[in-house]
């Protein structure tokens, strides 16, 4: 990337980054992403292979995979960690038939994690999370100067027997600190669908997304087009989200997004203390600079 670009690239980030301070969630749409993220290095071609990297769904309502990221701010780098299980709880207020459960899911690949368009994510994602004041969940290391990075790459499905939700679990937060999610493209799905509703607080969780107290909604967006992104900080607002509802209801439909649930590290007594290593990855190596913080 160009001196220029990369000044263009930061001034970008920085009035976003002002938005997510000022109002605790920011959505950018996708043109603009795009724009930024080739200003961070991304090609054309790169975005064109990141629209089509979920193109292997093998599960019949919501197939997943993951990967796990160190940023490293003191180094000034991006690392892929090595592969570690994943678990939320109800007392992160993520309440579910699975909560508390360890789960093991297949791991993102090169053709995702060295694609320049997500590695400018990635930098994105870094750069709008470091030194932002945010309330604090219990047994996190937030003396630490990094972050802790699970990346989702998800596709639901809806079929002619069965609704595609989104989240299943309804309201509910992620047990992280900053929750950002990016629209990689979506097929035969309704105008109305897959709506992301944020609440306050006090929401009692697990209710679904058209059953809320509508007092405690706060906002609402929907991820239409591609790179669409939306980032809320996730222990001050939970959210919710409608279902995927295919317009041609005799064929399928599909939303493909990335999830990025970023932390700091997690201490003894954390549920997720265990399975939280900050250990790069032998097999899938990956390492990308980050951008200069900028407080605003």
């Amino acid at each position: 990337m160009s001196t220029n670009d990369l000044d263009q690239g930061i001034s970008d980030l920085a009035q976003i980054k002002k938005q997510y301070v000022e109002q605790r969630s920011v959505f950018v749409p996708g043109e603009r992403m795009a724009g930024l993220l080739k200003r961070l290095g991304a090609t054309d071609a790169d975005l064109a292979q990141l629209q089509r990297v979920s193109d292997d769904p093998t599960l019949p309502f919501r197939k997943s995979k993951n990967g796990r990221f160190h940023f490293d701010v003191e180094n000034g780098t991006v690392d892929r960690g090595e592969f570690q299980p994943f678990v939320l709880s109800a007392g992160e207020d993520f309440v579910r038939h699975d909560s508390g459960q360890t789960r093991e899911f297949a791991e993102i690949g090169d053709n995702l994690q060295l694609n320049r368009a997500f590695q400018a994510l990635l930098m994105f994602k870094a750069f709008m999370v470091q030194d932002v004041e945010i309330a604090h969940r219990p047994k996190l290391d937030y003396d630490y100067p990094g972050w802790v990075c699970t990346l989702f790459n998800l596709r639901t499905v809806t079929t002619p027997e069965l609704v595609g939700e989104p989240a299943l679990e309804g309201v509910h937060s992620d047990g992280v600190d900053h929750t950002m999610t990016t629209l990689l493209g979506s097929e035969n799905m309704t105008a109305d669908s897959a709506i992301t509703f944020l609440h306050d607080m006090r929401q009692n969780n697990a209710v679904r997304w058209d059953e809320v107290d509508p007092e405690l909604v706060m906002g609402h967006y929907q991820h239409r087009h591609f790179l669409d992104t939306m980032l809320v900080v996730d222990h001050e607002r939970k959210h919710s989200l409608s279902p995927v509802v295919a317009a041609d209801q005799l064929r399928a439909s599909t939303r493909d997004m990335l999830i990025f649930f970023t932390r700091k590290p997690a201490m003894e007594g954390h549920i997720s203390h265990p399975y939280d290593s900050l250990t790069s990855h032998s097999s899938l190596p990956m390492s990308a600079g980050l951008l200069p913080s900028v407080q605003v």
